[in-house]
């Protein structure tokens, strides 16, 4: 089986749940090639494995422009009148107003940069994550070329603009589309002709928890983690508001924030503002092998954001053991149980975040507690390698033709045996 894999920036730090995807559907036997709209900024080169993928993903920007001309021109003349369907299909699907039309204009000469490259390399199927622009490539070079193609669907910021990105005719369009949660599924199910519902599946993104031993609790745990991008829309001014609360009765509380972003500035100057600077730590970005040393020293790891899907770092907290207090959002409820293996917050609430980390901080034993739970959700429901077998399996029936055939997977019991692996 040849696939390609499509995203908007590929390899990033901030997605290596994609990273490991691939990963492990070539080691099932997957010929799998990657495509990027976009070359990603250095910044997010951070490990030996980006690095690989980086050197061996194809870039569609910046064109070139003889590529560009040489590469529509075959598709045309190969097939005028799927090229035809393409035009009007991106006519049809565009956004409104003179932005829209224009934004669509360069999606087009994209997904015919990407089209012919598929033929040549003769893939089978292309498959997209992140379903906004880059999703609106894939579906274009779908038809333009003629082949198959489905996708991820992640949110949440799709759904506040589904309409707009043509969520509904992505889906139509598609083989199959899979889910990364139930709350995904139903906010694509809006959207979505209600004959086609059966073709969305449920795939969680997932972790290996083998690589992650687990923490162990004792005393006091004054020690925060934070992991994930630098932009407010990650809650990050509401868990400093919620440290000033902790630090009355925790003064040596430490917060370490794993990651970087476009507020990261304004976040430090908050943080200076509000007496933080001995309590916090930025650390920038990290590899996938220094995030699971942070998680080691960690005794809570906090999540404060107002938007997600189900964070992949959230995931990997559990998987080491180190007890969680999260934002009860979107699909996260399917993953943090509260008060079973974690705890979940009102999203922008500063003082229960902070009664629930300061809980956690004096409580070795609930720690301790949560912790096993939460390593058990994973391994059971959100193992990589699990759920990376579900969709090999959804790849193999949907081009052989009987993807109609396929039950959502949400109620299947694990058609693998992990501890195998």
């Amino acid at each position: 089986m040849r696939i390609a894999y499509l995203t908007g920036e590929y390899p990033r730090a901030t997605d290596t749940f994609i990273q490991r995807e691939v990963l492990i559907l070539r080691q099932r036997g997957v010929d799998v090639h990657t495509f990027s709209v976009r070359r990603t900024g250095i910044e997010h080169i951070i490990g030996e494995e980006q690095k690989q993928e980086r050197d061996r993903t194809f870039y569609l920007l910046p064109p070139h422009p003889g590529k560009l001309l040489r590469s529509h021109l075959i598709l045309l003349l190969a097939s005028p009148r799927k090229y035809r369907q393409s035009i009007k299909l991106a006519w049809s699907t565009s956004q409104p107003g003179l932005r829209g039309a224009l934004y669509q204009f360069f999606y087009f000469l994209e997904a015919g940069i990407l089209a012919q490259q598929i033929k040549i390399r003769q893939i089978q199927h292309l498959h997209n994550h992140i379903a906004e622009a880059s999703g609106t490539v894939a579906m274009l070079a779908a038809e333009m070329g003629g082949f198959t193609y489905s996708f991820t669907l992640h949110g949440p910021y799709i759904f506040l603009r589904g309409y707009q990105w043509r969520l509904d005719e992505k889906i139509r369009r598609s083989l199959f589309v899979a889910c990364i949660s139930h709350y995904a599924r139903s906010q694509g199910m809006i959207f979505a002709p209600m004959d086609k519902w059966q073709k969305m599946h449920i795939i969680h993104c997932g972790v290996d928890p083998s690589l992650f031993p687990v923490v162990t609790h004792k005393g006091i745990g004054k020690h925060l983690l934070f992991i994930g991008r630098l932009a407010a829309a990650k809650g990050l001014p509401i868990l400093l508001e919620s440290l000033v609360i902790i630090k009355q009765t925790h003064p040596d509380v430490v917060l370490t924030v794993v990651g970087d972003g476009s507020d990261r500035q304004q976040l430090q100057e908050i943080t200076a503002a509000n007496g933080l600077t001995e309590n916090v730590k930025y650390v920038g970005y990290k590899s996938q092998t220094e995030v699971r040393e942070y998680l080691q020293s960690a005794d809570v790891f906090v999540m404060s954001s107002f938007a997600e899907g189900i964070p992949v770092v959230l995931m990997e907290a559990m998987a080491a053991g180190v007890p969680v207090v999260a934002t009860q959002i979107a699909g996260i409820s399917e993953l943090v149980e509260d008060g079973k293996n974690g705890y979940l917050v009102p999203a922008g609430d500063a003082l229960s975040l902070a009664n629930r980390i300061q809980t956690l901080i004096s409580a070795p034993e609930i720690r301790n507690k949560l912790a096993i739970a939460a390593r058990s959700k994973v391994e059971q429901e959100f193992h990589i390698h699990q759920e990376v077998a579900r969709l090999h399996n959804l790849f193999s029936s949907a081009l052989s033709g009987k993807v109609e055939a396929i039950r959502p997977q949400y109620f299947e019991q694990p058609i693998i045996d992990v501890v195998s692996i």
